[in-house]
């Protein structure tokens, strides 16, 4: 890991959460992403520092409420919670056990957590797992993990559940916030398959169904949904995969390219921005519109695919379709007969051409 050090310089490595890990499943094919990750780069300060703060960050509002929802399910021991799990995962009315590994000491709580769900695959005890401790390597380093609760059904299944203050109204919620809970849910399956199969038990033992709960309707009462994580699941470990053998990004990257803020006594970057936006220009990156709900860069890159015209802009299904046109000017004048296809752009050419004369007709 010497060539990610190298990459971050004198900058303190930022630790990953299960935000941040999440993140990484929403665009798996970003170069500059994997790289400044994986070397730990602060990529929030970075973007401050080159003048493209995000507007990251819940309202106080919103934490409060959060706070209180997730208070409201846990409460006299969850009990909120396990009649739902009773519902939803059909638990026997006598599994009630309720541990809050939170009033162990911070130093104790991922060991603590070890022993509890090693002595739950092989005894078959316990139900509620309040405040565990996970762990997960991220490129070369351990990010530490808390899932709001994990939940066991005795001779079967962990199941993770996340708490969450967005509502579900007449059985519908906005789907972004759902994708991005079940981003976040899969972090935590992977990590604690990854436990199980270090204690020598079945990972799959852990369920790809996380329990969602949310408020129910506009009534703080809470309900409880099955979200199957697969798919989210195997994006992460693809970029996880990725990162691991990260050092042929490293190797495509010219002597000297460094992203360090070179931060002073007091941790305010010195480096000049100019410099070290042109570091970041020597790495590529996906931009597209979604990264403006998952990464700090996001409004940098979205300025550089600006300046360059990129198709990026369009967003990644129109990206993906136009093949390797990278630029809007040259799928405008494919579409208007300005230009002659290269070779392999000819069907994406057609297709063009045949928007253009729809959307002329259309106009008429």
């Amino acid at each position: 890991m010497n060539g990610l050090d190298a990459l971050r310089g004198t900058t303190p490595a930022k630790p990953h959460d299960a935000r941040a890990i999440a993140a990484l499943a929403a665009n798996p094919g970003c170069a500059r992403r994997a790289l400044m990750d994986g070397a730990g780069v602060d990529k929030d300060r970075a973007a401050r520092h080159l003048g493209f703060p995000a507007p990251f960050g819940q309202s106080p509002f919103a934490i409060t409420r959060g706070n209180s929802f997730e208070a409201l399910v846990k409460a006299d021991g969850c009990a909120e919670l396990l009649r739902m799990l009773r519902e939803l995962l059909r638990l026997p009315i006598d599994e009630v056990a309720y541990q809050d590994v939170h009033n162990v000491g911070a130093h104790l709580r991922h060991a603590h957590t070890r022993a509890l769900f090693d002595r739950a695959a092989r005894e078959e005890q316990g139900t509620l797992y309040d405040h565990p401790l996970l762990s997960l390597r991220i490129a070369g380093h351990t990010a530490y993990l808390e899932p709001d609760v994990v939940a066991f059904q005795r001779g079967r299944q962990f199941h993770i559940v996340e708490i969450k203050s967005f509502a579900v109204i007449d059985g519908q919620a906005d789907p972004a916030a759902v994708a991005a809970a079940a981003r976040q849910a899969a972090v935590y399956v992977l990590a604690l398959r990854t436990l199980l199969e270090e204690l020598g038990h079945d990972p799959l033992r852990v369920a790809h169904d996380v329990v969602l709960v949310c408020p129910e309707n506009f009534a703080n009462r809470p309900m409880a949904t099955l979200v199957d994580v697969r798919r989210q699941l195997a994006v992460l470990k693809r970029q996880l995969a990725r990162m691991t053998s990260i050092d042929r990004l490293l190797a495509e990257l010219p002597d000297g390219v460094t992203f360090d803020l070179r931060p002073d006594e007091e941790g305010v970057p010195t480096r000049p921005a100019a410099e070290l936006a042109e570091a970041l220009h020597q790495v590529a990156a996906r931009y597209a519109p979604d990264c403006l709900s998952t990464c700090d860069l996001c409004f940098f890159c979205r300025d550089e695919a600006r300046r360059d015209g990129s198709s990026d802009l369009l967003g990644r299904q129109v990206r993906d379709a136009l093949g390797g046109v990278a630029t809007v000017e040259e799928a405008l004048a494919l579409a208007e007969g300005r230009r002659e296809p290269a070779p392999g752009q000819e069907e994406i050419a057609r297709l063009l051409r045949d928007a253009e004369r729809l959307r002329r007709e259309c106009l008429a």
